[in-house]
């Protein structure tokens, strides 16, 4: 039950609203979402050869997994990247750190914060760039298309876009747990 049909019930229960008049209360006032900071991101799972792209809806709600840009150079990525995020209005950039095991940052999360400085230069100040640990997300991805029966082969064509689906997606998952 939303808020809006919760106060409606407890309005009628006290009898400070008449039964006729529920249906012109509950249609006659705008609805709001209950996640009222929906924000349209992409994540990315950078590696060395690949980079992963997920999106998620327009509510915020769910991460899907896009596609896979084939690394060309950090100029090249980046200018991809920029042409992705005004195409479909992304309010957020969720990229995935590979922190080491002890949670410092090695030679493959040095690699990626290149990619994320010059992410931060190309892009609008007001569109922020996330960063989150990504230790086991292909693992996990992997689990998934497993789970889901996908052919070696297969597997193989889709692994990076679904790790980058798991990482915006557990950031998503965060950020409706703050709110």
């Amino acid at each position: 039950m939303t808020w809006h049909r919760r106060e409606v019930a407890t309005r009628l229960a006290t009898d400070r609203l008449s039964p006729a008049g529920v249906t012109a209360e509950l249609y006659s006032r705008p609805r709001r979402s209950c996640y009222s900071a929906a924000v349209r991101a992409l994540g990315l799972d950078v590696g060395s050869k690949t980079i992963g792209v997920a999106i998620s809806d327009e509510l915020g709600l769910a991460a899907h997994p896009d596609h896979v840009i084939a690394r060309k150079g950090t100029a090249v990525d980046v200018r991809a990247i920029v042409a992705l995020c005004q195409a479909r209005a992304v309010e957020a950039v969720v990229v995935g750190m590979p922190f080491e095991l002890s949670g410092a940052v090695g030679l493959r999360g040095r690699r990626v914060q290149v990619l994320i400085d010059a992410l931060r230069a190309a892009l609008p100040p007001a569109l922020p760039i996330h960063e989150v640990d990504e230790r086991f997300t292909t693992a996990l991805a992997e689990r998934v298309l497993l789970a889901g029966d996908v052919s070696r082969a297969r597997r193989k064509d889709v692994i990076d876009k679904q790790a980058a689906a798991v990482i915006l997606q557990g950031w998503l998952d965060g950020q409706r747990r703050r709110e």
